[in-house]
């Protein structure tokens, strides 16, 4: 995984980040999805929510 994209969370969900990069996080986290088992909690939380909406995604 990208370190950049592994940022800690500080705050609320996507502060600080601009629009252009909430976009590359979200296709990131679509491009690597990882199961809820596998993820780690300090993965930045637009990346975790991206993963859930996948989740979610009827099959």
């Amino acid at each position: 995984m990208n370190p950049a994209l592994m940022m800690e969370v500080e705050s609320s969900e996507g502060a600080n980040v601009d629009p252009i990069e909430e976009i590359r996080m979200r296709t990131w986290a679509r491009t690597n999805y990882a199961p809820a088992s596998e993820r780690e909690e300090n993965w930045h939380p637009i990346i975790l929510d991206e993963m859930t909406r996948k989740d979610e995604e009827v099959i």
